[in-house]
C-alpha cells in the first residue's frame, strides 16, 4: 500500500515487485508448488532483479516476470516497464540481498505488530488469493512466520528510515517524502538518485 501511494503521490514514479520474482516452477505440479517455502530468499530470482535494476539505471526498458499465485509460478507473459525517475523496490525481503539494496538510495523498513501481519495475510490470501484460512495458517507457522524471524526482521537494519505499518498511511508516506526531499538535497550537484 505504501510503495502504490507514494507512486501516486510522486507521479514519475514505477513500483517493481518482488514477488514477480520469484523463480518459475512449471517444472513442478501444483501440489508440490503448493508446498515450496516462498517465504526464503532463496525462492526469488536475485539475478533478475539485480540486473533489470542495472538496465532501469542504464535508461534501459525492462520485462517483469507476472506471477500466478493461484498457480505458484511465472504466467509466460510479462509487464514491460520503461525507466522512470524514481523507482520503486517493494516486498518483504527487498531490503535481504545486498547487491539489490546496493543499488537503491533510499531504504525503508515497514514495522508492523506480528499479530496484524497475520491477520493482513488471512484477509488478503483468502479474498485475494483464493486460499482456505487452514492453508493460510498452515503455511504462516510452517514457513512465513520462521523466516520472517530469520530474514525479513533482521533486514531493519539496512533501512534508512522505518515507518509504521499501523499508523495512517498519509503519516508514512509524509515520512517517506522527507526523506526523499533529504536525499536530494544533499545529492543536489551529483548524480541524481535512482
Amino acid at each position: 500500500a505504501l510503495a502504490r501511494k507514494l507512486a501516486r503521490h510522486l507521479g514519475d514514479a514505477e513500483v517493481l515487485t518482488l514477488d514477480a520474482y520469484y523463480h518459475p516452477q512449471s517444472h513442478l505440479s501444483l501440489p508440490e508448488r503448493a508446498h515450496l517455502n516462498f517465504d526464503h530468499p532463496d525462492a526469488l530470482d536475485w539475478g533478475l532483479l539485480s540486473s533489470h535494476l542495472s538496465a532501469l539505471t542504464r535508461g534501459e526498458a525492462i520485462d517483469e516476470p507476472l506471477y500466478l499465485f493461484d498457480q505458484h509460478t511465472r504466467a509466460p507473459s510479462t509487464r514491460r516497464i520503461e525507466p522512470a525517475p524514481i523507482m520503486i523496490v517493494e516486498g518483504i525481503l527487498a531490503l535481504h540481498h545486498s547487491d539489490v539494496r546496493q543499488q537503491l538510495d533510499l531504504c525503508v523498513f515497514v514495522t508492523t505488530r506480528d499479530e496484524e501481519c497475520l491477520r493482513r495475510r488471512l484477509e488478503r490470501d483468502i479474498a485475494e488469493r483464493g486460499r482456505t484460512r487452514e492453508s493460510v495458517l498452515e503455511q504462516y507457522y510452517a514457513t512465513v512466520w520462521p523466516m520472517a524471524l530469520q530474514y525479513v526482521l533482521p533486514s531493519r537494519e539496512h533501512a534508512n528510515l522505518a515507518v509504521s505499518g499501523e499508523e495512517p498511511l498519509d503519516e508514512s508516506v509524509a515520512a517517506v517524502l522527507r526523506a526523499l526531499e533529504i536525499r536530494r538535497a544533499a545529492t543536489a550537484g551529483r548524480d541524481q538518485p535512482r
